[in-house]
């Protein structure tokens, strides 16, 4: 037997608890969560909000899932609105049974309270962007176009700043952090303080095929958020005239719809078991983005398919320039159309096969065990 499988044995016979701030859409973070969850499957789920398509879509109609006192308020009003009120309700979750608490976080998860001999572990995805290095980001996102903005942009400073304490502060909780990449690692030594131990998430890497012939179209799959720059892809590919596909959902797409020419397609939400044919077929994928990791990138090279990002974040773990894809250094059009001339003109270099081999290291089984052996020793250390 493999060694990550007994530890993970030693580890199931002590009363575990899991949690994860929002089951409200599928992500990157749910994906990550849903694989750790598979590995405790008698461990109660915490989480602040959740919608039942959701806990359907992961396969947990028969776990027992534990949502604040908040998820009854949120059918009633916006989410944003809830936000002065996420501490008070990470603070009342009853944790007193539990030898040890592992949460998956991008914001409010790490200030769970804990019994002294209790074990916190957090996968961290990243530092709240929101209430650190994108908060006026948030601001103009959420409020700009709605009534009384100076006066809502006012008080929505207030609380957040109010926010990035608690924040700061929550995040002593944490008796051990793992982080989702080294961009991350450094992100939580800056804001919080804290070291942490690097464990990449996992893709499903044996899922997704390499199909023979070239790629007829660009593609880019992602939320559609402001932060994640689909807007410069747009103009990018209105300029060159070139077929790109853009798969997902999100507050932004009406005006992203607004802004993209006829050589522009959007699919929307597309089910899981039609990715590996969507990137198959593609030509590249196209990340804009800053991101502390991107496991779409990785997808993509899993079908053998080279991506193009920005230089920044994550991507820079992920891709290996010139044999798995390609950067661009600054979210400008220009500089972006540079990119994708530079990527059409190395295509006939990249091997699909090593591509895909070069995913493997992001792959279920390697998450797993590096995953499982850093909370065994986080938990006898």
């Amino acid at each position: 037997m493999l060694n990550s499988e007994i530890q993970l044995q030693e580890l199931n016979q002590k009363k575990i608890a899991l949690a994860h701030e929002f089951l409200l859409y599928w992500g990157g973070g749910e994906k990550v969560f849903q694989e750790i969850a598979r590995y405790f499957p008698e461990a109660p789920i915490y989480t602040l909000l959740y919608q039942k398509k959701i806990i359907q879509k992961m396969g947990w109609q028969r776990r027992k899932i534990i949502a604040s006192f908040l998820n009854k308020i949120a059918v009633l009003i916006p989410h944003r609105w809830l936000l002065p009120f996420y501490s008070l309700a990470i603070e009342a979750v009853d944790l007193r049974d539990f030898d040890l608490v592992i949460s998956s976080t991008s914001s409010f998860m790490k200030g769970l309270v804990v019994k002294p001999k209790t074990i916190h572990i957090c996968y961290c995805h990243t530092p709240t962007r929101y209430l650190w290095d994108m908060s006026e980001k948030y601001l103009q996102e959420n409020f700009k176009n709605s009534p009384f903005w100076p006066q809502k942009k006012f008080l929505s400073r207030i609380v957040l700043n109010y926010l990035r304490m608690w924040d700061q502060t929550s995040a002593r909780r944490v008796d051990y952090f793992i982080a989702n990449s080294k961009f991350t690692a450094q992100r939580i030594k800056k804001y919080y303080r804290r070291s942490s131990k690097v464990v990449y998430p996992p893709v499903k890497t044996k899922k997704f095929f390499i199909q023979p012939q070239k790629g007829k179209y660009f593609l880019v799959v992602s939320r559609l958020s402001a932060y994640k720059k689909i807007d410069l892809v747009i103009e990018a590919f209105n300029r060159l005239k070139w077929p790109l596909l853009i798969a997902g959902t999100g507050q932004e797409r009406r005006k992203l719809q607004a802004l993209a020419g006829p050589n522009i397609r959007f699919l929307g939400f597309v089910r899981e078991e039609k990715l590996p044919q969507l990137y198959a077929g593609s030509r590249a994928l196209i990340f804009a983005g800053e991101d502390d990791f991107g496991i779409t990138m990785v997808e993509s090279m899993a079908s053998g398919r080279p991506v193009l990002a920005f230089r920044s974040g994550g991507a820079l773990e992920i891709i290996e320039e010139g044999q798995t894809g390609e950067f661009f250094s600054a979210q400008e059009v220009e500089i972006l159309v540079d990119g994708l001339r530079r990527l059409v003109d190395n295509e006939n270099s990249y091997s699909p096969k090593y591509i895909k081999q070069s995913a493997e290291r992001f792959s279920s089984d390697n998450f797993k065990r590096n995953f499982i052996e850093t909370v065994s020793k986080m938990v006898k250390s």
